[in-house]
């Protein structure tokens, strides 16, 4: 658990799903993630516990709610190195550094504690706010998926970005 302020960082536990649901029902939520509107929590459920084996979820914690989370999905057998990532900050969170926090604890388990050599991620062209903060954690874009999803009553195209770690000499 990590602490900064008024704000904590964890694990998420099904004690959450609430909050968590809530999170991402926010409007900025689902215009930046593949979150569709009006996530029941059972739906919430379900993406938790599919995820209980591979996937390792934060969320940023303060005066008893959520307002941020991140996920670290571990890949398997030939790309058991890489890792995928998500991050996601509640619509009146923004610009306070929470993205950033989340970023540096989830790297952290990715380098320090599962040895990933390889972290990507998708995130849409028009996020631009989220592609400056993972670059200033070293993803590099390294391509663009044309008509990736499906929102807003469009077709939107996303980068897929990715960091590799150096191996140790």
């Amino acid at each position: 658990m990590s602490t900064g302020g008024d704000l904590v960082i964890r694990s998420l536990e099904m004690s959450d799903l609430e909050g968590w649901a809530a999170l991402r029902n926010c409007p900025r939520v689902q215009r930046h993630t593949l979150a569709v509107p009006y996530a029941s929590s059972d739906s919430s459920r379900r993406i938790l516990e599919q995820g209980l084996d591979t996937r390792r979820t934060l969320v940023a914690v303060t005066d008893g709610q959520i307002v941020g989370a991140a996920s670290l999905e571990s890949m398997r057998q030939r790309r058991a190195h890489v890792g995928q990532v998500g991050v996601m900050v509640h619509d009146d969170y923004t610009r306070r550094g929470i993205g950033s926090r989340l970023m540096t604890a989830i790297l952290d388990i990715a380098d320090n504690w599962l040895n990933l050599h390889r972290l990507e991620l998708q995130v849409y062209t028009h996020n631009q706010e989220a592609i400056h903060l993972y670059q200033r954690f070293g993803f590099e874009i390294e391509g663009t998926l044309r008509d990736y999803a499906y929102g807003e009553g469009r077709y939107l195209d996303a980068y897929t970005m990715a960091r590799l770690r150096p191996t140790p000499a």
